[in-house]
């Protein structure tokens, strides 16, 4: 004999017998006319598609079989369903399950007739007289017994056994929600990439100020590098040499500029000198007058309403004051640098054999670079005390190759007395003391040559140095109590001077030492 399982009947919903034995037709069964048609649905715990299951030969009748053979395979993967009601004795008729739509109609009242099995209700809904029958998994009627008719289900049948709740499964509960609640939150946060990588769905970066960034305090130095950069121009210089970049400081409104010599001597026979100004407008340059005494030069452009640097007093800087440099190193135009002045009256000489500069430099540590040649050294009172002129290189090094701390700009003091010569006069003088100095000498001070060489006489006749009483071989020890040792710091000392200017010279003769007044004397630049 083999059974078939049905579902549960949930809301209304009922099951009809199918047995069958081979070869006689089952008897109908009474339908359930409370059903709707026969739609199975799996029970909780259940498999989603009825199960049979098969009484092995010799089994007592009614006793549920053992789940055999995989799933899937017409055998139950769990427990066997209850059967309900007396076991039928004799042969099972077998034929096919009759089908169709279930009968309509009223309920059937009356006792329900006996020797069927009946399927679908939980044990809870029977009754049971008599002794319980061995090998059933829940009690069955006596023989002879009618179960009374089953009711119909009443609505929100199957009833679950409502779940208890105390504080501390709610507390449970809660906790759980809210770790759930962050790890959504990191999830929604962040994604994965193709790499695997997790990376933030927002960047979220903080936001700049919207009041922007406050002014510049006076004498900073954004607030001079403001209120310079409008007044620094840089230089093309095109020549037989090819093409030389250097750069500028306006000193007047009507188009005057002050740079370098070295700067603008490739345009000074037939070349072109090209200015760009700081708003980027570019305008042809004429050279007003040069010097190389001085390395200093003005050019001029056809403007009206510039903006000018004031050429402060050099002679008022002290070691330690903050400077800034501007200009276009390598080309870089407006380009700000600071530092401190690291030395004073540094003695640089500057160009070639035949044109030498002797330059009584303020020597700084803010950074100046090729291309910053002409440029201003400007005082924490945007004031201009010095024009960069040169960079000191290691040794062995053939050409500059950049800023190493020990930049030179000619004192202002200087490039104005120059300036103004150039611009009145198109050419500059410089002052002298009227000898010759012997470079071969390595004792204390400087000597003057104990002869003539050529056609020039060791002191000059009717020179400042001749009229003091300097005679040749003499050695100067100082110029205004400060010690010279090479020929170069008196050179560029006395150059730091003007012309008719007195100077106070320690002068050796023999054993005997003494001070001399000197009005210094005037030499046209060649």
């Amino acid at each position: 004999m083999s059974t078939q399982d049905g579902t549960s009947p949930r809301d209304g919903e009922s099951t009809r017998d199918s047995a069958s034995t081979e070869g006689t037709p089952a008897p109908d069964a009474p339908a359930n006319l409370f059903a709707a048609p026969e739609q199975p649905r799996a029970s909780v715990g259940q498999d989603p598609a009825p199960h049979s299951a098969t009484v092995p030969d010799g089994a007592p009748a009614g006793t549920p079989s053992p789940a055999v053979g995989p799933r899937g395979q017409g055998t139950h993967t769990g427990e066997a369903q209850p059967t309900h009601g007396a076991a039928p004795s004799g042969p099972v008729p077998t034929g096919p399950v009759p089908t169709g739509p279930a009968p309509t109609g009223p309920a059937p009242t009356g006792p329900a007739p006996t020797g069927r099995v009946q399927h679908g209700f939980a044990q809870s809904d029977h009754t049971q007289s008599g002794p319980p029958q061995p090998g059933y998994p829940y009690p069955y009627a006596a023989p002879g017994h009618v179960y009374p008719q089953p009711q119909p289900p009443t609505s929100g049948w199957p009833r679950q056994r409502p779940r208890r709740t105390g504080p501390w499964m709610t507390a449970g509960v809660a906790v759980i929600a809210l770790v759930a609640g962050a790890l959504g939150g990191v999830a929604a946060e962040r994604v994965a990439d193709g790499t695997g990588v997790y990376r933030p769905v927002d960047a979220n970066l903080p936001a700049a100020s919207s009041s922007g960034a406050d002014a510049p305090e006076d004498g900073s130095v954004a607030a001079i590098a403001a209120a310079t950069l409008p007044s620094v121009v840089s230089l093309q210089v095109s020549g037989e040499d090819g093409v030389a970049t250097g750069s500028g400081v306006i000193i007047r409104e009507d188009g005057y500029i002050l740079t370098n010599n070295h700067v603008v001597a490739g345009g000074a026979d037939g070349g072109d000198v090209v200015v760009l100004l700081a708003d980027g407008s570019e305008l042809p340059a004429t050279i007003v007058g040069r010097t190389s005494d001085y390395d200093l030069a003005v050019v001029k452009i056809d403007a009206e309403g510039l903006t000018p640097l004031v050429l402060g007093d050099s002679d008022k800087v002290v070691v330690g004051d903050s400077v800034v440099a501007v200009g276009a190193p390598l080309g870089l135009d407006g380009t700000v640098t600071t530092g401190i002045v690291s030395a004073l009256n540094r003695p640089v000489t500057a160009g070639e054999s035949t044109d030498t500069a002797f330059i009584n430099a303020i020597q700084t540590d803010a950074a100046i670079n090729p291309g910053n040649s002409g440029g201003p050294l400007v005082d924490m009172d945007g004031e201009v005390v010095g024009i960069n002129s040169a960079i000191a290189q290691p040794p062995g090094a053939l050409q500059a190759t950049g800023s190493i701390g020990l930049g030179f700009a000619i004192g202002s003091n200087q490039a104005r007395r120059t300036a103004e010569q150039l611009i009145e006069q198109g050419t500059a003088t410089y002052p002298v003391i009227g000898v010759l100095l012997d470079d071969r000498y390595t004792g204390e001070g400087v000597q003057v040559l104990t002869e003539a060489e050529g056609d020039q006489q060791p002191v000059v006749p009717g020179g400042p140095a001749d009229d003091a009483g300097i005679r040749a071989g003499d050695v100067i020890l100082a110029i205004d109590g400060r010690p010279v040792t090479q020929s170069d710091e008196l050179i560029v000392a006395i150059r730091a001077k003007a012309p008719g200017d007195a100077v106070t010279l320690t002068v050796r003769t023999g054993d005997e030492e003494r001070d001399v007044r000197v009005v210094l004397d005037e030499q046209a630049s060649e």
